[in-house]
């Protein structure tokens, strides 16, 4: 028998809209056309300025026969273009695909073939690298190529399209009546994997889970209305976590920076008030050892995150010593990026810095609009007890989850294999519900049939004050299969050996699970600030890297 709240109650357009983060942007202009959007060298644009260039933009993509489903891919760094492309593409009906700047020619080529682009939006700086790449494309279909000119660049570059990016905007309808999405599943943008085990994968979002990660951001950060966001994590890495949505729906400003370094960054908080940014663990201890003097002036209360690798006491100390509060997050291009955050509890500022760190290097608990995040068996998928010893996958499940892979259904189905999305990552759950990532499944190293956890060793690493990187992957060993190989960056200025690191290692860790090859150098990164660990496993000879 039908329910009574079934019968006579239908949804219509009066009591349902699809959610979408392109609502953001329109009631931010209706409300606040006149506070500042973006700032970009001399340029100051308003909400309302850019809600029309946005409209412009998606109204100039159809004109050229770009529409729903249609895949326009961007070349572009932390510059206002970007910021535009996140609302105006998918206002067109089409699917933003954010390039990776650091990739090579063939990566470019083989992305822009997979995902099926018909338009490319091309900075000046990466020109010459797409150039490079688009002989080596093996569809005929034509791409509409589209040049950013951007004065902070500063030289000119080669011209790849027949128009530049504001010739294109310009021939745009200022008041073109764009769409919702008909299905809040319908596709958003295309992000591509960094693909060391082959080809990379293109992860697929949607509508829904872009709006709910973005808010989720305003609530894991308490974020107030007219929030000043500093954009060094770069906005092609998972859409920049989905915050160019959330700076939409809080009215905030995008403060852009085509290039991440120190000074530029202090500059940029003392300059425009800085109120958020987000960074990987490189950035943020690019900035705990810069000199005192690039540090003066700059205000406290700065509320930052980082991702990914738990941070170290040395940077969660430095960090309280500018005066930032340090929030630390954790996900995958899989979950929009963050999907989990350490929250905090008031408590643990009285604890020293040595127990805040243990705490705070927990890569915590569900977002506010995630719908589970839990450590279970990869195989029985059952929950593994939340005693902080019994290891597991993270897993997830939810409405901040990605459509799937594209053209990948095999891959699809494997990572969502039970009704959970598989992390690879593998951690433990506490009493109190909080994760804490012990390793990838990948990264374990196992020695004369001992698990160790890379991520335990390198968290020791991190606590010696010359280190600035740390990395340890498996190197083959005839004794005990693999052993720990550390590798290590040192502070600027640092003369630390390798008996110092194995003697500091020895105070902390049982005697098998110590380094037995430690090497010095410059560390290598994504240009997200990941390292790379395949890269270092293959210097090491490790019997996994052909694996990777």
């Amino acid at each position: 028998m039908t329910s009574i709240y079934e019968q006579d109650l239908p949804r219509n357009q009066a009591n349902f809209a699809p959610l979408s983060p392109l609502g953001f942007i329109e009631r931010t202009a209706e409300v606040y056309p006149e506070r500042l959007a973006i700032v970009h060298g001399q340029l100051r644009q308003t909400w309302g300025q850019t809600y029309t260039r946005c409209r412009q933009l998606a109204s100039a993509l159809q004109q050229a026969g770009i529409g729903k489903n249609d895949t326009v891919a961007v070349m572009l760094p932390n510059t206002p273009p970007m910021v535009e492309a996140h609302f105006g593409i998918p206002m067109a009906g089409a699917v933003l695909n954010t390039l990776n700047t650091r990739l090579d020619p063939e990566a470019i080529a083989f992305m822009l073939d997979h995902g099926e682009a018909k338009a490319l939006i091309v900075d000046p700086e990466f020109a010459t690298v797409v150039a490079k790449a688009l002989p080596l494309r093996q569809s005929q279909t034509p791409l509409l190529l589209i040049d950013v000119e951007d004065a902070l660049y500063g030289t000119a570059a080669q011209r790849l399209g027949s128009s530049t990016y504001e010739e294109f905007v310009a021939r745009g309808d200022a008041n073109f009546a764009w769409d919702l999405p008909a299905d809040e599943w319908d596709a958003i943008a295309l992000n591509y994997t960094s693909g060391t085990t082959g080809n990379p994968k293109g992860v697929v979002y949607h509508h829904r889970g872009a709006a709910l990660n973005a808010i989720s951001n305003v609530l894991e950060w308490d974020m107030p209305k007219h929030a000043v966001y500093l954009w060094t994590l770069p906005m092609f890495h998972c859409n920049g976590w989905c915050f160019p949505w959330t700076l939409a729906a809080r009215a905030g400003v995008n403060v852009c920076l085509r290039r991440v370094d120190a000074q530029s960054i202090f500059d940029a908080i003392r300059n425009y008030g800085v109120t958020h940014y987000c960074g990987a663990p490189i950035v943020q201890s690019l900035l705990v050892n810069a000199p005192a003097a690039m540090k003066e002036g700059v205000p406290a209360g700065v509320k930052t995150m980082v991702a990914g690798a738990a941070p170290p006491a040395s940077m969660i100390e430095g960090m309280e010593k500018m005066g930032f509060d340090l929030t630390h997050v954790y996900g995958l291009t899989e979950v929009y990026g963050p999907a989990t955050v350490c929250a905090k509890h008031d408590a643990w500022s009285e604890l020293d810095i040595g127990e805040r760190a243990q705490l705070n290097a927990r890569q915590g608990v569900r977002y506010h609009l995630q719908r589970g995040a839990s450590v279970r068996n990869p195989e029985t998928l059952e929950e593994v007890p939340h005693d902080g010893e019994t290891m597991g996958e993270i897993m997830f499940r939810g409405n901040i989850a990605m459509k799937g892979y594209l053209k990948n259904p095999a891959a699809t189905e494997e990572a969502f294999r039970g009704g959970w999305f598989h992390s690879g990552d593998l951690a433990v759950q506490y009493p109190d519900g909080y994760i804490k990532i012990k390793d990838r499944s990948k990264d374990i190293i196992i020695s004369g049939g001992e698990n160790i956890s890379s991520i335990e060793v390198e968290d020791v690493l991190y606590r010696h004050p010359d280190v600035l990187a740390a990395a340890v992957v498996a190197k083959p060993d005839p004794k005990w299969g693999e052993t720990p190989c550390a590798f290590i960056e040192l502070k600027l200025g640092a003369q630390t050996t390798v008996e110092d690191i194995v003697a500091h290692c020895k105070l902390h860790l049982a005697g098998f699970k110590v380094p037995r090859h430690v090497i010095f150098g410059e560390v290598p990164k994504t240009s997200t600030g990941k390292i790379q660990k395949f890269a270092l496993r293959q210097q090491a000879g490790s019997q996994s890297a052909i694996n990777v």
